[in-house]
């Protein structure tokens, strides 16, 4: 059996932002779940999201995550409030192996590069000559006029998509001598979008 096949035997997720109750960016989750049902599994019909999720009550006050665990079928949705984790510096690490183009349940392979991360909060994957995404998020870089992404990330999540959509982040190929030209970054994802998103100092990238 292939490690590509190997991996698809992984539990996928999908992690959303509960809001006051409601779910937020749901589309995009809904459109991310189909595709990889299509394109790793090779199924054809697809739950609504909407339906299957059906919020508590209690969750009416604060921002709490929901986690979606499925294959072929959805195995468990479960909640718990978000933490935000404090990133105040980053460390550059390189593999041009990695394979994340699914959110797999699975994240040993990234488990290993954010173990080689040393004194950082956290890490900037580079692979293949370009920069990639971080531990739990995709990057966007200010340059003075315009919030850029990658063009190459692990995995291109729901945030991202959005905010691509909404014309309020740009792509680009950006290689590690690229990373000066910026002055700050971002890490975006389900459960920080551009607005409040800490910004860290570029210098912050070790």
């Amino acid at each position: 059996m292939t490690k590509c096949k190997k991996k698809y035997m992984s539990l996928f997720i999908e992690t959303i932002q509960v809001f006051q109750g409601n779910l937020l960016n749901l589309a995009y989750h809904q459109e991310r779940f189909e595709r990889t049902r299509v394109e790793a599994l090779g199924l054809k019909h697809h739950p609504r999201l909407s339906e299957v999720i059906l919020v508590p009550k209690g969750l009416e006050h604060g921002v709490f995550k929901c986690r979606v665990s499925y294959h072929k079928e959805i195995s468990l949705v479960e909640y718990e409030r978000y933490q935000a984790r404090a990133v105040r510096s980053l460390k550059m690490v390189y593999s041009d192996s990695i394979d994340y183009g699914f959110k797999y349940s699975d994240r040993g392979e990234l488990n290993k590069l954010f173990s080689q991360r040393q004194e950082c909060d956290d890490i900037v994957v580079v692979k293949n000559g370009y920069v990639s995404d971080s531990f739990v998020a995709n990057v966007v870089f200010w340059d003075g006029a315009f919030w850029v992404t990658p063009d190459t990330p692990l995995l291109a999540g729901t945030m991202r998509a959005s905010l691509l959509a909404r014309d309020l982040i740009r792509e680009s190929k950006i290689i590690p001598e690229d990373i000066d030209k910026f002055r700050k970054l971002k890490l975006i994802n389900a459960m920080n979008g551009l607005q409040n998103a800490p910004e860290i100092p570029i210098e912050s990238i070790h």
